[in-house]
């Protein structure tokens, strides 16, 4: 199947904004920050990451929350597995990536160019499911220990969000494991409620007053 490719546009040169869903792909005040924030610390990462962990991500976007758990992670083999429907080019990749570099972007980008949505960054080995997640999700085969969830805001892109969706996740998660995610909208959080999540709210990032966070009892 041919990739659907990412239709951008560019926010004062540096920030790309998703065209379908009017909606930026990290933060407009520091998408590093808000990663390590909601992602990483949601999910109490890095120090859960011992060898054989599985972290799950809805919305590969720029690959920016990859690139930070790379670098954050200990030298142990843990698993990422990202599902995107509409994926980035190589070259728009780059250039989003560039506004963060502190971030070892470039063996990223060069595999993205080549065409492979899986291979090794550092210790982590990769895979991106490129399609429509009501249909990829379902079909995979894995678990997860943690999950980012960073679709598109879900008054913008709900089909990412919906009840089926979150019911999903649960589906494949490990009992224990949990997921983090920039959004407190209600509808989410009860989904992931009714899907077996244990949910709480949290400081926000930011201007957002409220995240959420959970786990699998």
């Amino acid at each position: 199947m041919q990739d659907q490719s990412a239709e951008l546009e560019w926010r004062d040169g540096t920030i790309p904004v998703a065209r379908r869903f009017d909606d930026p792909y990290f933060s407009l005040a520091d998408g590093l920050a808000e990663t390590r924030h909601v992602f990483l610390a949601g999910n109490d990462l890095p120090a859960r990451a011992v060898p054989g962990f599985h972290i799950a991500e809805l919305g590969f976007g720029t690959g920016l929350n990859l690139l930070a758990t790379v670098a954050a992670s200990p030298p142990v083999p843990i698993r990422y597995t990202s599902f995107e429907a509409f994926p980035m080019t190589a070259a728009d990749m780059a250039r989003a990536l560039a506004a963060f570099p502190e971030l070892e972007a470039s063996a990223l980008v060069t595999a993205w160019a080549s065409g492979a949505r899986a291979f090794t960054l550092g210790a982590v080995a990769v895979e991106v499911i490129v399609g429509d997640i009501a249909t990829t999700l379902p079909a995979w085969q894995g678990r997860a220990d943690a999950w980012y969830l960073d679709g598109f805001s879900p008054a913008k892109n709900p089909e990412m969000w919906a009840p089926e969706i979150m019911a999903e996740v649960a589906r494949h998660t490990n009992r224990g494991g949990t997921f983090a995610t920039y959004t407190a909208a209600g509808a989410v959080r009860r989904a992931l409620a009714d899907a077996g999540f244990s949910v709480t709210r949290a400081p926000g990032f930011g201007r957002k007053r409220h995240m959420s966070r959970g786990i699998l009892p």
